[in-house]
């Protein structure tokens, strides 16, 4: 069963709502059968690279609040991301264009390292104080090295504005047919859908269903009724014709 997850690294619903979905997957009994692949969507697409604001001041205009009202809805984030045993910065933040470490990451899975890879990104942005924005290049082949990627791969990546982005812009089109207009969002064997940071207890619910309603395989019978009458190789190799 694969489990496809649509999120942005500044976003910080989409790092609380992985810790809760890990929870449940953790506990799931069939965990081994679960293939987890990361998608790529950015919340602000338009920003050019180097466009770096604080947090609040961004969140200040983007939802045409105040600054006192943002850095309230920043220490709530925080009480929520303590609640899943995560750090966050709730002050000193500041945002940026997320598209290369996107582009880092469809390299990363490549190379089997793309969760590993996610983490660090969220760690760095919403629990240290160095940015992953300001002097970005130099901070995101750091993090890919600890992720146990390659440096020179990963600058080499960076350097060049065309590798992997088409692989995050077909993320992002499949996101948009899918009908999902925000991150994180959750698609569990092309089923069923769960939008946002859900409780663990309703992605439990959701894998649970899904699992038990995948669909036994159907045999199409053989021209004289027997299921498995024709030629076949198998673990034991391949059955001989007899003349």
């Amino acid at each position: 069963m694969r489990v496809e997850i649509w999120s942005d690294i500044a976003c910080p619903w989409c790092y609380v709502g992985k810790a809760r979905f890990e929870k449940a997957l953790d506990a799931f009994p069939h965990r081994d059968g679960v293939e987890v692949v990361h998608r790529s969507f950015e919340l602000d697409p338009g920003r050019a690279k180097g466009d770096v604001e604080p947090v609040v001041r961004m969140l200040a205009k983007k939802y045409g609040m105040s600054e006192e009202q943002a850095r309230a809805g920043e220490e709530n984030l925080g009480a929520q991301a303590a609640a899943e045993g995560l750090a966050y910065r709730t002050e000193g933040r500041d945002n940026g264009n997320t598209f290369d470490m996107h582009r880092l990451l469809h390299f990363a899975k490549e190379h089997g390292r793309q969760d590993e890879l996610l983490q660090n990104l969220y760690r760095a942005n919403f629990a240290e104080e160095r940015s992953v924005f300001a002097d970005a290049d130099d901070r995101l082949v750091e993090l890919a090295v600890e992720a146990g990627l390659d440096a020179d791969a990963a600058r080499a990546v960076l350097a060049d504005p065309s590798a992997y982005a088409d692989d995050v812009r077909a993320d992002e089109r499949e996101a948009a047919a899918l009908g999902a207009n925000g991150v994180p969002f959750f698609v569990i064997d092309r089923k069923y859908g769960v939008s946002g940071a859900q409780p663990a207890e309703v992605f439990t619910r959701a894998l649970t269903q899904a699992w038990g309603e995948r669909s036994p395989l159907t045999l199409v019978q053989g021209g004289d009724g027997a299921a498995g009458d024709a030629a076949a190789c198998g673990p034991d190799g391949c059955a001989v014709p007899e003349r």
